[in-house]
């Protein structure tokens, strides 16, 4: 159809027309609230109210769902949507990409429109004709007001002066301590980083940074990349509150990946204003250039949109593949059944039917652990998921073996509908090697480190308010940065909703040898000493575990850390290494 056309089109079909008018009057409810949240959180910052700093991360993630819910009951009640015919949702398609064409955000206006559609129509409408299974919107060199990066020019103005002048172009109502200092630190990294020698300053030399800084938890992140002839180097820096109540820049981040380890998903999204996201996608893939979109839009608070891209890139791959799914290596979980396929780096985890007889849990409560899971601060040591219903894979694509374990554990969780297998339900997150499988074939160098690593990631998790429950080493992983990560979370607790106890002395001898306690153990009682029995039979880990961690056994450090915790005491957790941080003073 001619665009010319459009309008005139729609006064013939007012129903359509009207449809789509409605459905992205819905979205841009929905980010028009998604950007004051973010727009917010500069105030938040500067008034150091990091409790609600945290809240407003986890309240924006069921902005999006709300917001579909009321599109859907509006287009239910005003236009009887449900017995709209095939042609007029059609039509309904076509005149919302009309309302695209000038749009700052299309992509993820597109991903809304399945959202509510995908509510309303069967699944078999599920393709391109009904909603976007490919986008019809491009966002390449999508314009915003304010721009998505500025540019400063050293040649022009000098390195130093350009970099006093771009932070205070954000505008902070604190002051800086002693911004001065704090630049001249970070260019002294920089000299360290290149060599020791400053380069000649081609005529293209530009530092370029993001508008928005991105908020979590005490820090904003600055972030952008000097560019001078064909070289670029990007950066990442933290602005934090420092002891005196001012300003300071806490290091400079050099390297892509430490970066990119700035946005893992096991850390807890950002807070930032984006006019056009798909500007601020862009340019950190200049930075993260083997970092999924999928992965930066969801780090940016934009799920949604990351599950839509996750899901085209696993249908491209799927077509330019052919290794089938499999069970994921490891030890089989009692709650969950979870397979992989080779060739992309994802696992896909169900909840089965029936649990093991020691699991005293619902589908629905380990639902809720998922959920709990997304709306806390991760703290770089839980991994984050993406939820999927109605997930349509190719059935031949599933090992043999793999199919009978499905069919006899999640029956209930599949659908065989000619050449798809349809899963109701399921979790996809980036697959690690299980942290028991790494210690079989570690060094006893990497055993020592991984230990470590296991026992902090605990500490870490404990003062975020979190107790993993089930703490055994095939529930942790290692990533592909060896950090290890928590992914089993059936168990999963507030830490202040646990009662760490002592195991009292028996009144005789021989009630240590029985097969139940003899004392009463409430719901939620833990007892620190028993972690010994499932966590240090392994002769390889033991002396690491005692080397490191052997508080972790007391119930003294756990009491204490509750403490802190129901003080309200928030820690600060680096995504970089404490030693990078520039001296307090």
């Amino acid at each position: 159809m001619d665009w010319g056309d459009l309008k005139q089109t729609a006064g013939e079909h007012p129903v359509a027309s009207n449809i789509a008018q409605a459905l992205i009057e819905g979205f841009d409810k929905h980010y028009r609230l998604f950007r004051e949240m973010g727009r917010s959180a500069k105030q938040r910052f500067e008034a150091a109210d990091w409790p609600g700093q945290q809240r407003s991360v986890k309240d924006r993630i069921q902005f999006y769902d709300d917001r579909v819910q009321e599109c859907v009951t509006r287009l239910l009640k005003e236009f009887n949507a449900e017995r709209i015919d095939d042609a007029t949702w059609q039509l309904v398609k076509l005149f919302y990409i009309g309302l695209l064409i000038n749009h700052r955000q299309p992509e993820c206006a597109e991903t809304f429109f399945n959202s509510v559609t995908t509510k309303i129509l069967h699944r078999s409408y599920f393709h391109n004709d009904y909603v976007f299974v490919r986008p019809a919107i491009a966002t390449d060199y999508m314009e915003s007001d304010p721009p998505t990066w500025r540019s400063y020019y050293p040649a022009l103005a000098g390195g130093r002066e350009c970099l006093l002048a771009m932070f205070r172009d954000f505008g902070w109502a604190r002051p800086f301590t002693d911004l001065p200092r704090d630049v001249d630190r970070v260019l002294a990294a920089v000299l360290a980083k290149i060599g020791g020698v400053w380069p000649v300053l081609e005529a293209n030399c530009q530092i370029q940074v993001l508008n928005s800084p991105f908020y979590r938890n005490k820090a904003a992140y600055v972030i952008g990349r000097v560019v001078n002839g064909h070289d670029t180097l990007p950066f990442a820096i933290p602005v934090l509150h420092d002891e005196a109540g001012g300003l300071r820049l806490d290091t400079v981040l050099l390297e892509s990946w430490r970066i990119s380890i700035l946005f893992s998903l096991s850390r807890a999204y950002f807070l930032t204003d984006m006019e056009a996201p798909s500007g601020y996608v862009q340019f950190l893939r200049l930075i993260m250039p083997n970092k999924p979109r999928s992965e930066i839009y969801t780090m940016l608070g934009l799920a949604k949109q990351g599950k839509t891209m996750f899901h085209r890139d696993l249908a491209h791959h799927l077509y330019h593949s052919n290794d089938q799914f499999i069970e994921a290596p490891g030890i089989r979980g009692m709650v969950m059944l979870v397979f992989t396929l080779p060739s992309y780096p994802y696992v896909f985890k169900l909840i089965k039917d029936r649990f093991g007889p020691s699991k005293d849990i619902t589908r629905e409560g380990v639902k809720q652990k998922f959920l709990m899971v997304k709306q806390v601060d991760r703290v770089g040591r839980l991994a984050d998921t993406l939820e999927f219903s109605d997930l349509a894979l190719p059935k031949a694509r599933f090992a043999p073996a793999l199919l009978d374990e499905l069919r006899k554990h999640c029956a209930s969780l599949i659908e065989e509908d000619g050449e798809s297998l349809i899963i109701r339900h399921c979790y996809i997150e980036r697959r690690m090697i299980p942290l028991n499988l790494y210690i079989e074939h570690a060094s006893p160098v990497e055993v020592d480190a991984a230990v470590r690593d296991y026992g902090n990631a605990i500490r870490e998790l404990a003062v975020a308010n979190i107790f993993p429950g089930d703490m055994l080493w095939k529930n942790f992983g290692v990533t592909r940065y060896g950090r290890v990560v928590f992914y089993d979370y059936d168990e999963i607790e507030f830490l202040t909703d646990c009662n760490f106890r002592r195991i009292p002395t028996p009144p005789y001898p021989e009630l240590e040898l029985a097969a139940e306690a003899w004392y009463p153990v409430a719901k939620n009682d833990v007892f620190p000493e028993e972690f010994r029995t499932f966590l240090l039979s392994n002769d390889k880990v033991k002396d690491a575990f005692f080397k490191h961690h052997a508080d972790l056994l007391t119930p003294e450090f756990w009491q204490r850390t509750q403490a802190r915790v129901a003080a309200g005491h928030l820690e600060d957790f680096f995504p970089y290494p404490v030693e990078m941080r520039f001296p307090r003073h």
